[in-house]
């Protein structure tokens, strides 16, 4: 997403001219995901996305909490405040990418993350959920197996 909201960043990726073209490098690489996923897809993988959503306001409390308790002080950079200054850009960027990747077989699930305990609560019931989808189980012994474990049984009691 940063790229998207500073492109400046984009023309230092060394990429040749015709492939920067800011009005269609988002579309293919857009496309790009949706493809891969796609293709993973098709072999069996299933892709759950997950965004944790935080407010502009938590942000702040958060990044005031890095600064009050000193043991979250690691946590803090000046970049983060720089990048606060783009808020709107980057709400823009992550719709515009959640929009043009989220498909049927990958969807995104957008977190709302102000409380750490709903947002942990959601995501564990999407990754369940998820995981139940799958339909897991131990494979079952055919009727010949089961005569086949019963006779080795035997021996191994006499």
């Amino acid at each position: 997403m940063i790229v998207r909201v500073h492109p400046e960043l984009l023309r230092s990726e060394g990429l040749p001219e015709e492939l920067r073209d800011e009005k269609t490098i988002w579309d293919g690489r857009y496309r790009s995901i949706v493809d891969l996923e796609r293709h993973l897809h098709r072999n069996g993988t299933r892709i759950v996305k997950i965004l944790l959503h935080l407010s502009e306001e938590e942000q702040r409390k958060r990044f005031l909490a890095r600064i009050d308790e000193p043991d979250k002080n690691w946590k803090f950079s000046l970049a983060d405040i720089r990048e606060r200054k783009y808020w709107a850009q980057y709400m823009q960027a992550y719709e515009e990418c959640l929009r043009a990747t989220s498909t049927h077989h990958a969807p995104w699930f957008v977190v709302p993350a102000d409380s750490k305990e709903n947002a942990r609560l959601i995501v564990s019931r999407i990754v369940i959920d998820a995981l139940e989808d799958l339909k897991m189980a131990w494979p079952k012994a055919s009727p010949k197996r089961r005569a086949e474990l019963r006779s080795i049984r035997k021996h191994l009691t006499s």
